[in-house]
């Protein structure tokens, strides 16, 4: 870049194209989420350390502590890369965070709209995540605490009804099940009782050997799918709303780094100017 007359000499070191807002600003965006992916990690490990290595290897596949590992350990990769490369203005990283960034978001958006374009298939798999939850209920404490808060708030027990309990082993209505809660219900899908100091854990014994009509009197029958599939149709705004939430940072994030790898380019022809021109005596 050639020198204004009368410009000090060390103008054309000073002068950058970075600008430190915009670096500065994604470096502690990232270093936010880097935070909470390693506080994510460290709640994952822990629920997984405290289970029983056997119980928790049987429900594998439905354990939410292994959810917040991988989605820590995915974050925690995918901030580093614009944690590092924000500070260190690299653009190989810089690159990477943005790419992921936008292939996280393009994920999620399909999703969004393949679950509302397939919503029977998108239901379909809905019920086959919640019956293989019931199967391994008793198998993981994490778990049964998180079907029995969801059976409790959404007022419904079961997958598509109130039976679908016999597909647990404990719960089995079959003659030879030598289990004290056959053809049970958990204690979740029983209806509130006002002003009952101790909760009785056993409300849903042999629920399941009634008819839908003595056991409406007693326990939940609607099952949850049925339940969660209106509460979505009723709360769509709320839902868009937490939806937006999670894709502006995405966004932000996008935007950020690709001004800040434009800036660091720019930044670099400058150099690579300054350099080829230093011997000129205009310059």
């Amino acid at each position: 870049m050639a020198r204004r007359p009368g410009a000090p000499a060390a103008y054309r070191d000073e002068f950058s194209f970075v600008s430190p807002l915009v670096k500065y600003l994604l470096f502690f965006f990232n270093m936010l989420f880097w935070v909470i992916s390693m506080v994510l990690v460290a709640v994952g490990v822990y629920a997984r350390l405290m289970k029983h290595a056997e119980a928790a290897l049987a429900c594998l596949a439905v354990d939410p502590a292994i959810l917040l590992i991988v989605v820590g350990v995915l974050m925690f990769l995918l901030t580093f890369c614009g944690y590092i490369g924000s500070l260190r203005e690299n653009i190989c990283l810089l690159q990477t965070f943005s790419l992921c960034l936008t292939i996280v978001f393009l994920l999620q958006l399909a999703a969004g709209i393949l679950g509302f374009v397939f919503s029977d298939k998108a239901r379909g798999k809905v019920s086959e995540i919640i019956n293989n939850a019931i199967v391994h209920y008793r198998d993981d404490l994490d778990l049964q605490n998180l079907i029995d808060f969801g059976q409790k708030e959404f007022s419904c027990c079961g997958g598509i009804s109130y039976k679908d309990w016999s597909q647990n082993m404990y719960f089995n209505c079959s003659d030879d099940n030598p289990s004290r809660e056959r053809c049970s219900v958990p204690y979740s899908c029983c209806l509130p009782v006002p002003d009952q100091a101790v909760i009785n854990t056993m409300c849903g014994q042999n629920m399941q050997a009634v008819d839908y009509l003595k056991a409406s009197k007693v326990i939940y029958t609607n099952g949850c799918i049925d339940k969660l599939v209106n509460w979505i149709h009723s709360n769509l705004f709320l839902l868009g709303g937490v939806a937006l939430g999670l894709a502006i940072p995405q966004l932000v994030g996008i935007l950020l780094s690709q001004i800040l790898v434009n800036q660091i380019k720019d930044q670099i022809k400058l150099q690579l100017y300054n350099q080829q021109h230093q011997a000129d005596p205009w310059y």
